[in-house]
């Protein structure tokens, strides 16, 4: 699946204050509705991680904020600014009380670590204590957080010819953080990369699996997810037996489909989890200018979705393997009741197999960029309700009716 990478230019940026203070038409002035979806559970297996998966529900990203980059305009700004300059406003508890109270079970937490590291890759002290403190925010509320390394492609580049600088990285990157939260209960879960691919080339987003390069990525990047669990199975205390997200390729559901991909050999029994991104169908969810509709009448669209969700539930989920769809959503085309009937029946779909899904949400809601917000963190609200409202409607295994 080709997707984009999910950053707001530099005028968005600037503007980006002003687009979170804007309003949207107020809830009780639309009348929008949840569907109704008939869909019914499908058989899982009855293990441990089948069982961890139902906990983690319904999931939201704090996207475009510990994930943020410096560029040009602020390569000199303090590091700890860089949390509010693509999103507009510095992440605070109220905000990931409301993100607890609308329903959500789990928040991701992206980060990118290179702007914030010396030359030996030791993270800064100060960035490393501020990520931490809203992963403390988090477990407080008994939420499941999952913690990554994000937008640092240039330093886990999945290619032979760099692919010890890439290990020297990841490694460095992980001995600290897993040192770091050794002592978190499982609630924490770490996930190794952020859609690890061979960014400005022309399999960027397209995997070709009888290609010799794609093979060598794939390769690359078995040898780094297996580095990141040995490092942190290494590291002791509840590191010996936390769940580890690991990707494939871009993090698109099709390549943790062929043999190309290997879960990592474990010290843990079945602690490895499928990690995928899917923005699907991409015309409606992802593509800027593609279709505005999405209708459960039409069964292509449903079918994009079963389709590959029912791939990782037959593939992982019937073989009692984890899988978590770390990012999906669709953008704000001026058409709320067509997001709500794709969120509630992706859910819904994901749901049935025991597979959470987790929202991308970056904050931004105006002007002709990627708009996945859901919640105004100036003033956490949530100016679209109806999407949560569908999400939590049928998110969650046992939320959905079993087989007759």
């Amino acid at each position: 699946m080709k997707m984009i990478k999910k950053t707001i230019p530099l005028l968005m940026a600037i503007l980006l204050l002003l687009s979170a203070c804007a309003v949207a038409e107020p809830a009780q002035e639309r009348v929008i509705t949840i569907p109704d979806i008939s869909l019914s559970q499908q058989q899982i297996p009855d293990n441990e991680a089948m069982q961890f998966l139902k906990k983690m529900g319904v999931g939201w990203n704090l996207g475009n904020t510990f994930d943020a980059i410096k560029g040009d305009w602020n390569r000199n700004a303090d590091e700890m600014t860089v949390e509010k300059s693509w999103c507009g406003v510095y992440t605070t508890q109220e905000m990931i009380q409301s993100v607890h109270d609308a329903g959500f079970s789990t928040i991701r937490i992206p980060v990118s670590w290179h702007d914030h590291v010396s030359d030996d890759y030791t993270i800064s002290e100060r960035w490393l204590s501020r990520v931490q403190q809203v992963v403390d925010w988090a477990m407080e509320l008994n939420m499941y957080v999952i913690l990554n390394i994000h937008h640092d492609e240039d330093q886990f580049y999945p290619s032979q010819e760099r692919l010890a600088d890439s290990k020297a990285y990841v490694g460095s990157i992980w001995t600290q953080l897993a040192e770091r939260f050794k002592d978190y209960d499982e609630h924490l879960i770490f996930e190794s990369l952020n859609e690890p691919r061979l960014v400005g080339t022309n399999f960027e987003w397209t995997f070709n699996a009888y290609d010799p390069t794609c093979k060598d990525a794939a390769d690359c990047l078995n040898q780094l997810n297996q580095l990141f669990v040995d490092i942190v199975r290494a590291s002791g205390g509840n590191n010996a037996r936390r769940y580890l997200m690991v990707p494939g390729y871009c993090a698109a559901p099709a390549n943790v489909m062929n043999d190309l991909f290997k879960i990592p050999t474990d010290t843990a029994d079945n602690r490895i989890i499928i990690s995928v991104h899917a923005y699907t169908p991409y015309s409606f969810a992802l593509q800027i200018n593609g279709t505005s509709s999405f209708s459960l009448s039409v069964p292509s669209q449903k079918n994009e979705i079963v389709s590959f969700i029912n791939n990782l539930y037959r593939r992982y989920i019937t073989n009692g393997i984890p899988v978590v769809i770390g990012e999906f959503g669709a953008l704000n085309k001026n058409n709320l009741q067509d997001r709500v009937d794709f969120a509630a029946y992706y859910t819904a779909a994901a749901s049935i197999r025991n597979i959470p899904v987790v929202w991308w949400d970056n904050a931004a809601f105006n002007g002709t960029g990627e708009n996945f917000g859901l919640l105004q963190r100036a003033n956490c609200t949530w100016p679209y309700p109806e999407i949560v409202d569908a999400m939590m409607t049928y998110g969650g295994y046992d939320k959905m009716p079993a087989q007759e």
